[in-house]
């Protein structure tokens, strides 16, 4: 029997008779709500390069832990805490380390996503076996194993979509501090006309998921 941690949280949207990933036809959908991570997995995810995202939470998270407040949300990159060393080596270059407490006077918004399928995950060797489909590497995952122990890691798997033309946000010190979740003052529309990858691929990528995680029971 699979443990209840490995049992993926397949999210519907509301009054859907099906699961995410099946296609969901939106024409236009308003957010506000934003999910923080750092700039360089925020375009890895709109450009189809991964749909995995690995969370623990900040310091300044409500109870102390990470949760999926919302399925839907605006993807607001982040710039304080990136580390080139916990990336794999062809998104290495992408980073440029700023000072503490830098942020850019406005803030570029390069799409959004439905975060699809969760899993909570405690054993080491599970997220080891995802290694080929996220942008992080082997040192990432044993710092985030080790920051806070007894609580598990993580996955998100994430369809992303692109806005046809970038949204520029004003910054606004709320939006600061280690935290997963913001509501922004600024209210976006959304669609889904431009998916970072197809139907087909995404859907191919979430079973090969499924099945490591399934595996590693």
């Amino acid at each position: 029997m699979t443990p209840e941690s490995l049992r993926p949280r397949v999210i519907s949207p509301p009054h859907s008779p099906f699961p995410v990933p099946f296609p969901i036809m939106i024409t236009t959908l308003t957010l506000n709500h934003a999910l923080k991570e750092w700039s360089v997995a925020v375009d890895a995810l709109v450009e189809g390069k991964t749909i995995v995202l690995l969370r623990k939470g900040g310091i300044r998270e409500e109870r102390g832990k990470f949760s999926v407040d919302f399925d839907r949300a605006i993807l607001y990159p982040t710039y304080e805490h990136q580390q080139p060393d916990l990336l794999k080596p062809e998104y290495t270059d992408l980073v440029t380390p700023v000072e503490s407490g830098w942020h850019p006077e406005r803030v570029s918004i390069p799409g959004w996503a439905e975060i699809t399928h969760i899993w909570k995950i405690s054993e080491r060797s599970t997220v080891a076996s995802l290694l080929p489909y996220h942008i992080w590497n082997e040192r990432f995952v044993s710092e985030r194993f080790n920051w806070k122990p007894k609580q598990p890691l993580y996955v998100l798997l994430l369809r992303a979509y692109r806005f046809e033309s970038v949204c520029d946000i004003a910054y606004r010190d709320e939006y600061g501090g280690c935290r997963s979740w913001l509501e922004i003052d600024e209210t976006l529309d959304v669609d889904t006309q431009h998916p970072a990858i197809g139907d087909t691929e995404y859907q191919e990528q979430v079973d090969r998921i499924q099945y490591l995680i399934a595996e590693s029971v």
